[in-house]
């Protein structure tokens, strides 16, 4: 099992398990026997106001703070970093670029584009036209040539709403790809869906067997097998990522991995390259 995890929440973006405090993090993940891990919780970003989505720019200092001294009084039992999850857009570079900085680690997880009005599109129960999913490639390869982040997280949530994978859903996957290979970042299987369609049906969680949890693998939306066969072909590396936001998912990082392989397809899981530590 991997013995780290770079995608980690809090109660703070409001959609996160609110009674789990930072430390109750941690000692699951000491409990799990993990060896390193990283805050990465949805950034504060002064161009997105929507409710119960990211902490508020008042709430960063306390966060960056609660993490270092958790930093401190663990040091000898798990490595803790520091980080944001951030989505770019035009207009927030000098507002990522600054938030790299206070932090160790920044993960991209580009989850909206501008539409032509300017008002964030989201995958969230909206379609993309061909072109918006152009723009969203090219919004993560913006973000890489900015040296804004230090993972690619979840890269085909793009495909969520896709019943179909087509010469443009194929496309968009090789733009992706080539951005990760050109500057050298690495993908992430997210394996949060996977927990959210199987394991915690709605809004409670329920440890199936594997056996039991194999019977709803259809209701996962990524990842995509599609796209990590395309992945799979390319000089990239690759990492799993919990994206915790429940304790249980934390508890199952095992199970969410073995399920995710199978989805994916052992003969691709052979192919990708992944990695030891970040």
């Amino acid at each position: 099992m991997q013995n780290f995890n770079y995608h980690s929440h809090t109660y703070r973006c409001g959609h996160a398990d609110l009674d789990m405090k930072d430390e109750d993090y941690i000692k699951e993940y000491i409990k799990l026997g993990i060896k390193k891990m990283a805050f990465t919780d949805h950034s504060p970003l002064i161009l997105d106001k929507r409710p119960n989505i990211r902490m508020d720019y008042s709430e960063k200092d306390e966060y960056l703070n609660s993490i270092t001294k958790l930093k401190q009084k663990y040091n000898n039992k798990i490595e803790i970093e520091t980080g944001f999850e951030v989505e770019y857009l035009p207009g927030e570079e000098k507002n990522l670029l600054i938030l790299k900085s206070e932090t160790d680690k920044i993960i991209l997880g580009q989850h909206f584009i501008y539409d032509d009005d300017k008002n964030l599109k989201t995958f969230r129960n909206n379609n993309f036209s061909d072109s918006e999913l152009i723009k969203y490639a090219q919004y993560i390869d913006k973000a890489l040539e900015l040296g804004i982040p230090d993972i690619i997280a979840h890269p085909d949530l793009f495909l969520k709403n896709s019943k179909t994978f087509n010469q443009m859903e194929s496309e968009i996957s090789h733009m992706i790809c080539k951005s990760a290979e050109k500057y050298d970042i690495p993908l992430e299987i997210n394996l949060s869906d996977v927990f959210e369609k199987i394991f915690y049906r709605d809004g409670k969680f329920n440890d199936l067997s594997i056996s039991e949890a194999r019977k709803e693998i259809n209701n996962v939306r990524y990842p995509n097998a599609n796209f990590w066969k395309i992945a799979s072909n390319y000089n990239v590396k690759v990492l799993y990522g919990i994206d915790a936001h429940h304790e249980g998912q934390i508890m199952l990082f095992d199970k969410l991995i073995q399920l995710s392989n199978e989805i994916i397809g052992n003969d691709t899981i052979k192919k990708l390259q992944f990695i030891n530590e970040l």
